[in-house]
């Protein structure tokens, strides 16, 4: 990381909000659904399929969790009415875990059932590692009551997460594999990025050689690589698995793999919880600190 890298990401939280939303404006599709719909339907022009987020977490309010909810059953509407290429991501903190289980698992069935309504599909995001038992028995559920228009995300940096993969092969899943954000405890997660890039490619092969649908979740090279060598020596069709990136960040490498024939999803987060979801970003990807002292300096 440069030394202006560093600088910008340790002063961002005294960075004027205004700036930090130009900023965002590269990987945020705006605050409303229609701004979400405007970006889906640009990327499906492009062969590109997306995932609606509307952001949020950690909501403490059970009214709040059901305007959540709300709010998600209506991008489906959306979708149907537009007739776009998506389906929706949600994050169970935003719908009630923390303040009850039970209240989680009844807004989320009402998405999904919902999304079946529709034909569609609900993607439980994976948050920090203390929600992660609780995601999966909330998955299970749903299995278990009939659903089958959903998956699951495994984070790669975890050491329990080839237990958890190998479960979730035998159950059939649909798993978004990703590295992981979170700062996690070296006890529960790897921190060198070798052993989170190796553990990656050994669960992507469990995942594709149990016959799992993978959402391959990831802008590093050296996994997309690793993944296309994979799937080539594996002689994996090319409805078994997708590419997944974020909004605005490698648009050049997203290009390059839907040019190479591979399918390939786009997460588009939209909503009011935009300026955290950016400062989080932003310190994940410290490089996007050139576009922060260009937003200051260059008008």
């Amino acid at each position: 990381m440069s030394v202006l890298n560093k600088f910008v990401v340790t002063v961002l939280p005294v960075i004027p909000k205004a700036v930090v939303g130009q900023v965002a404006k590269r990987y945020i599709a705006g605050v409303t659904l229609q701004d979400a719909v405007r970006v889906v339907q640009e990327l499906n022009q492009k062969g590109m399929m997306a995932t609606m987020d509307l952001l949020g977490e950690d909501v403490t309010q059970v009214s709040e969790a059901t305007a959540v909810k709300d709010n998600i059953v209506a991008i489906f509407r959306a979708i149907r009415d537009n007739s776009i290429g998506s389906n929706v991501s949600v994050k169970p903190t935003q719908l009630g875990l923390k303040i009850d289980s039970e209240i989680c698992y009844q807004n989320i069935r009402a998405i999904v059932e919902q999304a079946r309504s529709q034909s569609n599909f609900v993607r439980i995001d994976m948050e920090d590692a203390s929600t992660t038992e609780q995601t999966l028995d909330i998955y299970r559920r749903l299995r278990k009551d009939g659903y089958t228009n959903l998956g699951v995300v495994v984070q790669a940096y975890l050491h329990r997460s080839e237990a958890d993969v190998t479960a979730l092969v035998k159950e059939g899943a649909n798993v978004r594999l990703c590295k992981g954000i979170y700062d996690e405890s070296p006890a529960i997660a790897f921190k060198d990025r070798r052993q989170i890039r190796d553990n990656f490619l050994k669960l992507l092969r469990f995942l594709l050689e149990g016959g799992s649908y993978v959402g391959i979740a990831t802008h590093d090279d050296f996994l997309i690589d690793g993944a296309m060598e994979l799937i080539g020596k594996l002689g994996v069709k090319p409805t078994q698995y997708e590419f997944q990136m974020l909004l605005g960040v490698r648009e050049n490498r997203r290009d390059q793999i839907v040019q190479a024939g591979h399918r390939l999803r786009v997460y588009v987060p939209y909503g009011e919880q935009w300026y955290a979801y950016s400062t989080r970003r932003l310190k994940e990807n410290p490089h996007m600190a050139w576009y922060i002292t260009k937003a200051i300096f260059v008008r």
